[in-house]
């Protein structure tokens, strides 16, 4: 136990740093969870449970600061990995060990995580584990909320806003993927609804200001920019309008069939 509280220590410190030194904080981290394996990283009986309080709470730590470390590492698998163990903390030994004043921080992350990669079921779920008191009122929770609801309603702009009021530093990351998702959304209406669209009023949409930012947007897509300055859509390859897509409309209602399904 002494040799773990003396990495964590280490680990602290270094994390204080601004910015922290991001390898040496992840070398840290992994000697830390070989160094709690042995003693009780999860747990699975209660009584040793209550036994090893002090031990828990490092564990619960240090995976919150390797959650941290992994958005500031832009390592997407270790954050889901992450995640997931610490919320055994958070909510199964919630009662043994006490409430951590960065639970909501991070859930609230790992809400606009989901929300960030379009996976609105998962999100759901997981804000069916917070009370209605939590999710209406919690500073780190409601803004993340609002940003679905913005979503659901098609509001994109209140979603380009949001970018310079997130909760905290740590969540700019999944806002920055986030506005990818909804400018990909975007892109997609665009080409459903135009023929030919110029690159301003494309831009406008899409909430880029810099020329180069949706000529970019518009190479990743594969648009077809004329000489004109204009993007043509004529010679994409749709099913007449007057065709129901039956083959969409059915992968869509199956979609949701299974969306529903996981949310009841």
């Amino acid at each position: 136990m002494a040799n773990v509280e003396a990495l964590y220590k280490e680990l602290i410190a270094e994390w204080a740093k601004r910015p922290p030194n991001t390898v040496k904080c992840g070398q840290l981290l992994d000697q830390l969870k070989v160094a709690l394996v042995k003693l009780a990283f999860l747990p699975t009986d209660g009584n040793d449970a209550q036994s090893s309080k002090k031990q828990l709470i490092l564990a619960r730590s240090v995976l919150e600061v390797a959650v941290e470390h992994s958005v500031l590492s832009k390592d997407l698998l270790a954050f889901e990995r992450y995640m997931a163990q610490l919320k055994c903390y958070y909510y199964d030994y919630a009662k043994i060990i006490g409430e951590s004043e960065s639970k909501y921080k991070l859930l609230g992350l790992n809400l606009l995580y989901l929300l960030s990669g379009n996976r609105v079921s998962d999100f759901h779920t997981e804000l069916e584990l917070l009370s209605v008191d939590v999710i209406q009122h919690n500073q780190f929770i409601r803004p993340i909320l609002s940003l679905e609801q913005y979503i659901m309603e098609g509001r994109y702009n209140k979603i380009f806003q949001a970018k310079s009021t997130v909760p905290v530093e740590v969540y700019s990351y999944f806002m920055d993927l986030l506005i990818e998702t909804v400018r990909d959304e975007i892109g997609a209406c665009i080409e459903k609804s135009y023929d030919k669209i110029s690159a301003k009023d494309a831009a406008k949409r899409l909430n880029l200001r810099v020329p180069d930012e949706i000529k970019a947007f518009g190479e990743k897509r594969q648009w077809k920019l004329e000489a004109s300055g204009d993007y043509s859509f004529t010679d994409r390859s749709v099913k007449p309008k007057e065709l129901l897509p039956s083959e969409e409309l059915a992968e869509q209602v199956l979609s949701y069939a299974r969306d529903l399904e996981m949310i009841v």
